[in-house]
């Protein structure tokens, strides 16, 4: 049975077209995915992301423990910094990918993909053994919104009161926020998924309805469904786990080594993903222009001009910041090189393209 965030009342209010996500029933758009995409890219656009998974580490061994299971290298991290890495098998293969911040000393907040909240948490308690640490999962009390787009900084400091303008990309901090006679601490990071300059900001369910019904009743930035979350992500190269990112493709394979640091002392798959970094993978992640209008979805399958099947889909779309058909597939290494002629089939024709760069529209991020 799939469950509900704490604005499903609020969507579902809105008109929100519903669909199931994650293990959560989620609004896919609300007006349509174009306008909704344009309103991140050009303005501000505001996503319900409550159903991604927190889970706190604190104790005397928590930057080990981290360490331990994390690809990114976390040692001796400023308080507030933010770090994008994998938690990977021992044969390289990805967990999920993941934010970890560091909140303090030997305490650290991580950020899990809604799929994957038991599947990680129960991986993380296995790996807990011999650590002295505290797992704390804390998925079912957090709320969590993107502001996202140009606009995004004066509408946090403006609509929400949250002061946001001194923090750099991919920082955080807490605020101690009142609503009535209580008050808590919420967290507010300069991140998200987008490509665009925002921010994303945890709290209890109260006040992250709360800061909802906020931004609604500003006008100043539009409610946007995960339909053109995945355009957003899809189209500056952000990899979704499941498509580009699972089990059977490794950090190597997506293109995504700068976030794997082989000179830590030990981190679960380092011997594996070290040894593909020095010999190669079989497979690897590349982009895919087409010459037509023909939409690439998951899935389908990669050949040579000649008709040879050498991969398949990932992610496709028509790109709606750069008016192309363009997807990201895992090919054969052999046809990874820019430049190469590829075709893809879709359904019964097949569209001759080429390979480019993953990145098909520029990020804009406030640094």
């Amino acid at each position: 049975m799939e469950k509900k965030t704490c604005l499903y009342d609020h969507h579902v209010a809105l008109g929100a077209l519903m669909s199931p996500f994650g293990g959560f029933i989620m609004p896919i758009q609300y007006t349509n995915i174009t306008d909704e995409h344009n309103a991140v890219r050009q303005h501000c656009g505001v996503f319900d992301v409550s159903h991604m998974g927190e889970v706190r580490i604190t104790g005397a061994d928590a930057e080990r423990y981290v360490q331990h299971i994390f690809t990114n290298d976390v040692t001796d991290a400023p308080l507030g910094q933010i770090y994008y890495g994998m938690m990977c098998y021992p044969d390289g293969g990805t967990v999920d990918d993941l934010l970890v911040y560091k909140m303090g000393d030997n305490d650290f907040f991580l950020v899990i993909n809604a799929a994957n909240i038991d599947k990680d948490v129960a991986w993380m308690q296995e790996q807990a053994q011999g650590f002295d640490i505290c797992l704390d999962h804390q998925s079912d009390y957090y709320g969590q919104l993107a502001v996202q787009g140009p606009e995004a900084e004066a509408v946090v400091e403006e609509v929400l009161g949250l002061p946001c303008k001194e923090l750099k990309f991919y920082t955080a901090k807490t605020l101690e926020v009142a609503e009535g006679d209580e008050g808590e601490t919420i967290i507010i990071s300069r991140t998200g998924y987008t490509g665009e300059d925002g921010f994303e900001i945890y709290g209890s369910h109260d006040f992250t309805q709360k800061a909802w019904e906020k931004l609604m009743q500003s006008g100043r930035c539009k409610p946007c469904g995960l339909g053109c979350r995945d355009t957003l992500r899809f189209e500056v190269g952000l990899p979704l786990y499941g498509d580009e990112l699972s089990a059977d493709i490794s950090p190597v394979m997506a293109g995504l080594s700068i976030f794997v640091k082989l000179d830590k002392d030990e981190f679960i798959g380092k011997e594996a993903l070290a040894n593909q970094k020095a010999n190669g993978v079989a497979r690897k992640l590349v982009g895919i222009e087409l010459a037509d209008k023909a939409i690439p979805r998951h899935g389908y399958a990669v050949l040579t001009p000649e008709g040879d099947t050498v991969g398949e889909v990932t992610t496709g779309y028509h790109c709606l910041s750069v008016d192309k058909s363009v997807c990201m597939a895992l090919v054969k290494t052999d046809y990874a090189k820019l430049g190469t002629p590829l075709a893809v089939q879709i359904r019964k024709k097949t569209f001759p393209g080429v390979v480019v760069k993953k990145k098909f529209y520029d990020k804009h991020y406030k640094k």
